[in-house]
């Protein structure tokens, strides 16, 4: 006999468990398909224990800089397994959360692998072979996405690494090869070379963090260099074959020359691929764009009754997307007419690498290239005082205004703590807010963000102290 239920969600990441929420506070009685993990790759093996991973690295190195600050430090050291071992603690504390969340809303979570017979059926495959039939007035596909693989040198733990691997090493690399600059690749290659990790980043595209304005981009790539971080663009990874000792790589460089070299690890970070068999798309006919499922902006696919959200649904491939999407597509299938559809644009990015990088909106060369006539604010935060009080002064923010409208078109950071101030700037977009109204807003002193003030009113040649 089969359960009924008004939605079943496949897949229980950030996208999946929100979603499933959201639907039953409506009213709707939810089932929650999960094979692995509640809380998905970004809860378990991405966003929060990398996090983790990177507070540690951060406390290490103010701690190495100690006397900057007036205070006497003894000889430091570090223990991998104990960091990596808070890190899993953390992930697992929130798991637990989630699970309790499930339970305390009424979503039923079953355990198993979904597929779709139909558009209102879904047969549940448990561990042990036993299978489950679900019958629901809809379905929310939130399958999630993979680590994208070398075809000629898939990662096998050992010495090629994707993310997976990276969170638990067996052992702190000595000369690690970082292959793509995104944000996953340039927090391993930050966290690693706080540990004293030679690091050497191969990016294909011109700039590393290729979505970012290319002024953050290139301030960020001189701090990395400053650091000791080589990198390499306009360079590609011709070959990579491992061996009990290391792994070898053939890099064609931005001269077309190939250069051989030696590292003892490799992390894989060339993107994500998305989640999508053996659930019944295919049958369905649902359809897909660039491997991913195409979706309009409530989440809906081409077949009815079938949704679809998070990273399964293509990019940004980012949890608070995901989470974004699963409230506007359970509110669409509830019925609720004040439902808004995404809109990318005001998705806010973020890499929580040293420094940090957080942007919403067009870059300057977006902007430019889309035929506005623009404003442009740049304030560094050598010129803020809290940033001068506590030591953080590397970084600026930098937004972009239509000329003609003042609509913020974009906003771009780079320094310590960006990626908690970008929300200011994402308010302010989804507001429609103008030059004007963030002018006229009052910035507790002295914070970081002050900052944020200041490049408004420098884009308008009122900056009032740079």
């Amino acid at each position: 006999m089969a359960d009924d239920f008004d939605l079943v969600v496949l897949g229980g990441g950030p996208g999946g468990y929100v979603a499933a929420i959201r639907a039953s506070q409506l009213k709707l009685k939810v089932a929650l398909v999960e094979r692995v993990h509640l809380g998905g790759v970004c809860l378990n093996w991405g966003c929060i224990p990398t996090k983790a991973l990177l507070r540690s690295a951060e406390v290490y190195q103010e701690m190495l800089h100690a006397e900057e600050y007036g205070l006497t430090s003894v000889k430091l050291d570090f223990d991998l397994n104990k960091i990596i071992a808070r890190s899993r603690e953390v992930a697992a504390r929130l798991a637990s959360g989630v699970k309790t969340l499930l339970r305390k809303n009424k979503v039923t979570v079953i355990s198993g692998e979904g597929r779709l017979t139909d558009s209102r059926q879904v047969i549940v495959k448990a561990s042990d072979g036993t299978e489950h039939t679900l019958k629901a007035k809809d379905v929310i596909v939130a399958t999630g996405a993979r680590a994208r693989q070398l075809p000629t040198a898939p990662a096998d733990g050992k010495r090629i690494w994707t993310y997976h691997h990276a969170l638990k090493p067996p052992m702190m690399p000595k000369r690690l090869l970082v292959i793509g600059s995104g944000a996953i690749g340039m927090e391993f290659a930050s966290f690693y070379a706080d540990f004293g990790a030679d690091v050497t980043i191969v990016e294909h595209a011109p700039q590393i963090l290729p979505l970012e304005d290319a002024e953050v981009s290139a301030y960020v790539a001189k701090a990395f260099q400053k650091r000791g971080i080589r990198i390499l663009t306009k360079s590609t990874l011709h070959q990579l074959s491992s061996d009990d000792e290391g792994v070898t790589a053939d890099i064609v460089g931005a001269d077309g020359q190939t250069l051989q070299e030696r590292f003892s690890h490799a992390i894989v970070a060339i993107g994500v691929v998305a989640n999508v068999e053996d659930i019944g798309l295919e049958k369905l006919g649902v359809k897909l764009e660039r491997g991913f499922i195409a979706t309009d902006g409530f989440g809906r696919t081409n077949v009815k009754n079938v949704w679809a959200i998070g990273d399964v649904a293509g990019a940004p491939c980012l949890a608070h997307k995901a989470s974004h999407q699963g409230v506007i597509a359970a509110e669409a299938i509830a019925g609720i007419e004040h439902a808004r559809p995404l809109d990318i644009h005001n998705i806010p990015g973020c890499t929580y690498a040293r420094p940090q990088v957080a942007s919403v909106g067009l870059t300057e060369e977006k902007a430019r290239q889309q035929g506005f006539q623009i404003k442009v604010g740049n304030f560094p935060f050598i010129a803020n005082g809290k940033a001068i009080a506590q030591g953080s002064t590397d970084g600026f923010v930098k937004t972009i205004f239509d000329s003609e409208t003042g609509a913020l078109l974009g906003a771009h950071m780079v320094g310590a703590e960006v990626t908690e101030m970008i929300q200011g700037y994402t308010v302010a977009r989804t507001l429609e807010t103008t030059e004007a109204e963030i002018m006229e807003s009052i910035f507790p002193h002295p914070t970081l963000s002050e900052a944020m003030h200041e490049s408004v009113l420098a884009a308008y040649g009122r900056a009032l102290h740079y």
